[in-house]
């Protein structure tokens, strides 16, 4: 049922299609370049080093047809770059240029550009499937990262929750363990299948292709997805053996699970953020530990609270203490690393608010401090349950000193001979009720049977339970609110994994030519026919739209009548609609500058598929609206 809640928290995130964390920085030729002859060949430059597919640069011609080039290269055995030969006597037009590449964080970037020899020209290439991501395979492919994250937290979280807090086997945690193991390798193993299709963008059906799985074999994230599947089946004999010792855990187990904790954590430091960039060494230290401290935190949350719903009697206000001081190391932990972190991606302050990284971070920030209010109640909690147990613990030793002090309560004797009473009863000289040492109830203590006020020992007096119940209830509901932020900080810092960094971000905007975020279409052409329905009526509408991207943009439109000559209309007209958001039509207003329409001054507020909607006015009674998607990055 829990892990149930968990797997809905993490669907209800999101799986949207990941950005990746290399950019293009530049490109020869240029984007939008107009060259007096062909290039030789074509290389981009990127903000980290890259891993190149077969087709990662193609380069269509003006008529839709892919230019013969050479296997893609580096230039000058850089691992930024990549290069492709172009061959010789290419004509005159404009050519687009599909790229796509895996950045070294594992996250496959990809988008166009466009150059012209001699003179720009109307095209009519389409960009290829490939250039961007299949819905269904990169959403099913977030959708499996964020359950693996998930899992690991559960396995390693409860395992330390087990030996470190509990001390004993609990059935319960060990089925919570078996799941958590089972998740982890179910999820690992999706993610080997799905991760040729998700480089390629194609769909889902390549996942069993089997020369995709033998590239997808080579590469650092399937060679880390491979070694976590062997790590996994080692955790599994490591359960069964742990199982078979009724719940011991000698040294030599518990030095194993430490090394397999951090050899699986190791998987994801190896194919992730921390792999590329500045500073891999210390960075891939601070992911390690940053993914464990997650993990113990988290998943002891998840134990914690399946405990205090399954078995509340069995949690000891020393039990709960423990956890606390795990809780708070693991805060110490998350912070420092997350500091380190935070500062490596950003690279400025100014990121903060100018780069989604730096927003999505914000938003982590505000749920962390919310987890720590919670967590604050929760060790208020925690503080009141250990005091009321000490406090019970204190009574009950008084207790047992009175009943002993009790039973050597010497039996009068001699000149404090019994009396006999009305009813048969002894009494004392002092007139008190005794009970007979030879009685039925030879170890009763000699105290006043009027009621448990003074006389009657803590052991036997009726035990109030309510305050430790009550902070028990308290605790619970802490917990609860404390692994439901967690929760959606992880779903949080999945979504981080997946965008581009401010520092990326920021190299890239320095260098000319710089690309806008990865999985962007850097400047677009785009060929639209029109048809008014009368004679010479009909042709087609080049628009060129720069860059392609959130903010300021240019376009260019062209009119190319029957004859694919530039041809003079007395109206276009040119609005962009985001139907996602229910933004627009945004008017481009256009201006007739005579041969061609243009404006500089479109802007567009957000990122995703706009409409395009072109109205083309041939008379004063005849036009025609087309519609036309483009990408906005």
């Amino acid at each position: 049922m829990l892990l149930g809640s968990v797997l809905v928290l993490f669907l209800l995130g999101g799986a949207g299609t990941a950005s990746a964390h290399a950019a293009l920085t530049g490109s020869d030729p240029t984007d939008g370049s107009v060259l007096d002859s062909a290039p030789r060949d074509v290389t981009l430059t990127f903000t980290e080093s890259v891993s190149l597919l077969d087709d990662s640069i193609r380069v269509i011609d003006p008529e839709n047809r892919a230019v013969e080039t050479g296997k893609p290269g580096r230039s000058g055995d850089r691992s930024d770059t990549a290069r492709v030969t172009l061959p010789t006597g290419l004509d005159d037009g404009t050519y687009t240029i599909a790229w796509r590449v895996v950045s070294a964080d594992s996250h496959p970037i990809s988008g166009a550009l466009i150059f012209s020899v001699g003179e720009p020209t109307a095209t009519s290439a389409n960009l290829p499937t490939g250039l961007t991501e299949d819905p269904l395979t990169s959403s099913l492919y977030d959708i499996t990262r964020y359950f693996a994250y998930g899992a690991l937290a559960l396995l390693i979280g409860v395992t330390v929750f087990t030996t470190a807090v509990l001390g004993r086997a609990n059935e319960t945690l060990r089925k919570l363990l078996l799941a958590g193991w089972l998740a982890l390798l179910l999820a690992s193993a999706a993610l080997l299948l799905l991760r040729g299709p998700y480089e390629r963008g194609s769909g889902v059906g390549a996942a069993l292709d089997p020369s995709v799985l033998s590239d997808t074999a080579t590469t650092r994230p399937g060679l880390a997805l491979l070694a976590r599947l062997a790590l996994l089946a080692a955790v599994g004999v490591f359960l069964v053996r742990v199982r078979g010792r009724e719940g011991t855990w000698g040294r030599g187990t518990l030095i194993g699970g430490v090394l397999l904790s951090l050899g699986l954590a190791g998987t994801w430091a190896a194919a992730e953020h921390a792999s590329a960039g500045i500073q891999v060494p210390v960075a891939m230290t601070s992911s390690v530990l940053h993914l464990l401290a997650m993990a113990a935190w988290l998943g002891g949350l998840t134990a914690l609270l399946t405990v205090l719903y399954r078995a509340p009697e069995s949690l000891s206000a020393a039990v709960v203490t423990r956890f606390s001081r795990l809780a708070f190391a693991s805060v110490v932990v998350l912070v420092v690393t997350g500091v380190y972190q935070s500062w490596r991606g950003l690279g400025s302050w100014a990121a903060f608010s100018t780069t989604a990284y730096g927003q999505i971070l914000v938003a982590k920030l505000g749920a962390v401090v919310l987890l720590l209010v919670a967590a604050w109640f929760s060790r208020r909690w925690t503080g009141r349950l250990a005091a009321g147990a000490a406090e019970d613990e204190g009574e009950g030793e008084v207790a047992e000193s009175s009943e002993a002090v009790a039973e050597r309560v010497p039996q009068p004797v001699g000149a404090v001979a019994l009396l006999k009473d009305e009813g048969g009863a002894d009494r004392g000289a002092g007139g008190d009720s005794v009970a007979a040492a030879d009685g039925p109830d030879e170890g009763t203590p000699a105290f006043s049977a009027d009621g448990p006020d003074e006389g009657t020992p803590a052991s036997l007096a009726p035990q109030d339970d309510s305050s430790s119940d009550g902070h028990r209830q308290a605790l619970r509901r802490s917990v609860l609110a404390e692994f439901t932020i967690a929760v959606v900080i992880l779903v949080i810092t999945t979504a981080l994994t997946g965008t581009l960094p401010g520092r990326a971000v920021a190299e890239s905007a320095k260098k000319p030519g710089g690309a806008a975020a990865p999985g962007e279409i850097t400047a677009s052409s785009t060929t639209v026919p029109f048809d008014v329905g009368t004679p010479n009526g009909h042709g087609k509408v080049q628009i060129d739209l720069g860059p392609g991207r959130v903010g300021k943009n240019s376009v260019q439109a062209v009119v190319f009548g029957p004859d694919d000559g530039i041809a003079t209309v007395p109206e276009l007209r040119l609005t962009f609609t985001l139907r996602a958001q229910k933004v627009g039509p945004i008017d481009a207003k256009l201006e007739n500058r005579g041969g061609y329409w243009a404006t500089d001054t479109l802007q567009l507020p957000l990122p995703g598929t706009w409409t395009m909607n072109l109205t083309v006015r041939t008379t004063d009674i005849d036009q025609v609206t087309v519609k036309k998607s483009v990408r906005v990055g």
